[in-house]
């Protein structure tokens, strides 16, 4: 399940190991068979993860390739940000960089965390690094399950399983709906009273949003509380954009506003759910981070 995922598209290439190039390591291989790609390049993107020999990632440069393997590149914004020095010092270097995340609840079974906007939830085709589950496994040495996902410019709370038993639960507790969440959301232009429920199916499947005015910016902007009760990629934008009233630096669905929020004007403020393992009802905010807060504090000034 996704909810409300995304990451910036990435080139994917596939190339087919010919007679000729038997022998090559993989590194090599990938720098004469793939366009703009480096050597030097080409070990950084094996060391991300974004190389995958017969559909299975590989990371060892030295790796010979044989004849009639396909071999898969992606490639996109994590290489962009991946320092472009290879070694365990230098991913070390592009994990320091990374937003930091704050942890609202820890146990034995679940970690309820809140995202900072540019940080991936989870693992992508282009990388297997430098994204926020990762970043949890590697402090506490142990697997972490992927239980839902939000945006990468999109902040807020996610909740993540330690164990399969309570990954299986929490699968179960998103597929039926068992779960509350809540977004804000500030959007394009003042958003109708009466336009307090969006039904329209997204990516084929249906999708049922709430939306409630919190506060009014002139007739320039509004700012939302959304209720989901299904949890499609992107529902939020898509339902909004769907209106005319996309949500504010939305470089995907909305369109061009002087209004310009620092990044998309998206935040997971509130998750309630009952534990996987004990049955306890948990209910976890988190406000409006700085930069959001900030800029509509000076929106409000000049509306």
């Amino acid at each position: 399940m996704c909810y409300g995922c995304g990451v910036i598209s990435a080139e994917k290439f596939r190339v087919r190991v010919t007679g000729e190039d038997i022998g090559m390591r993989l590194d090599q291989f990938l720098a004469a068979r793939v366009p703009d790609l480096s050597r030097r390049k080409a070990r950084v993107l094996l060391e991300i993860g974004g190389v995958f020999v017969d559909r299975a990632r590989v990371k060892v440069a030295s790796r010979k390739v044989k004849e009639g393997q396909l071999v898969e590149v992606v490639r996109g914004g994590a290489l962009d940000r991946a320092t472009k020095k290879t070694g365990k010092t230098a991913r070390a270097r592009d994990a320091a960089k990374l937003p930091e995340h704050t942890l609202l609840f820890e146990d034995e079974e679940i970690l309820v965390v809140a995202k900072p906007a540019g940080l991936l939830t989870a693992p992508t085709p282009e990388s297997d690094r430098g994204n926020l589950a990762d970043l949890l496994a590697r402090e506490r040495g142990i697997r972490i399950f992927v239980a839902h996902r939000i945006d990468l410019d999109t902040s807020g709370i996610l909740v993540f399983a330690k164990t399969e038993e309570a990954n299986r639960e929490l699968s179960h507790t998103f597929k039926e709906h068992a779960i509350e969440r809540k977004y804000l959301a500030v959007v394009d232009g003042s958003w109708p009273d009466d336009l307090v429920r969006i039904d329209e199916d997204v990516g084929s499947k249906s999708a049922l949003s709430h939306f409630a005015v919190v506060e009014r910016l002139g007739e320039r902007a509004t700012l939302l509380e959304v209720r989901l009760e299904t949890g499609r990629t992107h529902q939020i934008r898509i339902h909004a954009a769907g209106v005319g009233h996309p949500v504010l630096g939305d470089k995907q669905y909305g369109r061009v506003s002087d209004l310009a929020p620092p990044r998309m004007a998206l935040h997971a403020k509130h998750l309630s759910f009952d534990h996987p393992m004990s049955g306890e009802a948990r209910s976890f905010d988190c406000p409006l981070p700085g930069d959001l807060d900030t800029w509509l504090s000076s929106l409000r000034s000049t509306i």
